[in-house]
């Protein structure tokens, strides 16, 4: 499975992830294969890209609760959408605690790990993707590491709204990705501190829960230079802490509008290096509800071999028990002894072990001497069989002496021509001689030279 960008999408490739409309209806299934008109819709629908099944890569195991998981990806987000555009203009309405109870309901109670799968995501709505997705991952953190239930709402309201302040960014901000100024980072911190002061001057706190209102303040304005929070608790220090584990993990893993989204290993690699800002509770936590290196996965290993996943290690996602596959032996990674001479480095980005070469690489290609000897040897032979091909005498042309004739000054169609040679051959008495008929040569094959 591999990301591609919408620009570089092309008639033939197969769908790794189904899309959806804003009510959660199937436009596109996995494995459809994409045509002309439908890159037209996914340019129209303003995907940054979308992944794509590889040529020989068999479509992977989907289980209802991957894709209700992937439908209410997409039904969120419009209704985030929607309650956003409410609030801006000063009404909260009811379907944004409707939202929260949903996500809590399903997502905040769950005592089992999942797939957590990444949603396509455009530049319109890259922001709305984000929110829920961040919403959804604090939901299950704050239940893993026992929340109450109080805290773990406005955890999951803050994650909904903290980012509101990204509506009043301009989009000729936006679209410089990674490649924003400093000034351009400052922009984007006015327009969150922006969104806050929206929020505070439109509700009283009792409307969205002086818990939440709190926890969105200190999370936007701890990197405010210009305004300074008072000391925060350790509840809300708690809880900041898990929204911003959350809120990294899926800027990580998340497709951007300028560069690829990481592995989870990757991610979870970076978010286990930095432990002043990412605490080891909580990233110990995210492992804990989703998983990282499922069964089944295909991994790259240090050593440069490739192997398959046969069982996940719940203690440990990096110490799988694996099958690698150049010599089908099993590998247990929680083993010291073989930890010791292998671990896991990533997800395999591609099964396709082709080495992808341009026109470009290519005139910069320069044979040897035994090249060009070989190719000129093929060369030859593939002309000798081509002129062999052409002075073969074919089967029609073989007619009997006793039924040949001079030929017309005006040339017979082929009709013309097959009826007589057809009744001469009838006519051919089973004593005559056999014609000296040449069988055509089998044309040799174009060979590529590398």
């Amino acid at each position: 499975m591999q990301f591609i960008r919408t620009e570089n999408l092309k008639p033939g490739m197969r769908l790794a992830k189904p899309i959806y409309n804003k009510m959660g209806i199937l436009l596109y299934d996995r494995d459809s294969k994409l045509t002309a008109p439908a890159i037209n819709s996914i340019h129209n629908f303003g995907l940054i890209g979308i992944y794509i099944l590889e040529p020989a890569e068999p479509l992977p195991p989907l289980s209802q609760e991957d894709i209700e998981f992937e439908q209410n990806q997409t039904i969120y987000m419009f209704k985030l959408r929607d309650c956003l555009d409410s609030i801006k203009t000063g009404k909260l309405p009811a379907s944004f605690h409707e939202l929260i109870d949903h996500i809590i309901s399903h997502y905040g109670s769950l005592n089992h790990q999942i797939n957590f799968t990444q949603n396509l995501r455009s530049s319109d709505d890259f922001i709305y993707k984000h929110m829920i997705n961040t919403a959804i991952l604090t939901a299950m953190i704050a239940h893993k590491m026992n929340f109450k239930r109080d805290f773990q709402s406005a955890m999951v309201t803050a994650a909904l709204l903290y980012n509101i302040g990204y509506l009043y960014v301009p989009k000729t901000v936006l679209i410089k990705g990674s490649h924003m100024t400093t000034g351009d980072r400052d922009t984007i911190q006015l327009c969150l501190e922006k969104g806050y002061e929206d929020l505070n001057a439109h509700f009283d706190r009792t409307q969205l829960v002086d818990r939440s209102m709190a926890l969105i303040e200190y999370f936007i304005f701890r990197k405010s230079v210009k305004r300074k929070i008072n000391k925060a608790n350790q509840d809300l220090i708690a809880m900041s802490a898990v929204l911003q584990v959350a809120d990294e993990y899926d800027i990580l893993t998340a497709m951007n509008i300028d560069y690829a989204p990481v592995s989870e290993i990757i991610a979870m690699q970076k978010l286990q290096e930095d432990p002043d800002n990412y605490q080891k509770t909580i990233v110990d936590a995210l492992a804990d509800c989703i998983h990282i290196v499922p069964a089944g996965a295909s991994v790259d290993l240090s050593n440069g071999k490739k192997a398959i996943v046969l069982v996940e290690n719940p203690n440990d996602f990096m110490k799988p028990l694996l099958l690698r596959i150049d010599n089908n032996q099993l590998y247990d990674l929680s083993n010291p002894t073989i930890a010791r001479h292998m671990q896991i480095t990533d997800i395999m980005k591609t099964m396709d072990n082709r080495i992808a070469i341009n026109e470009d690489t290519l005139k910069l290609f320069v044979a040897d001497d035994r090249i060009k000897e070989t190719a000129k040897r093929f060369h030859d032979k593939k002309m000798r069989s081509e002129h062999t091909a052409k002075t073969a005498i074919p089967k029609s042309a073989a007619a009997s002496p006793a039924t040949s004739k001079a030929p017309d000054k005006k040339a017979a169609s082929p009709k013309e021509v097959s009826k007589p040679v057809a009744s001469a051959a009838r006519s051919t008495p089973k004593t005559a001689a056999p014609s000296m008929e040449v069988p055509p040569t089998t044309k040799a094959p174009r060979r590529k030279l590398l």
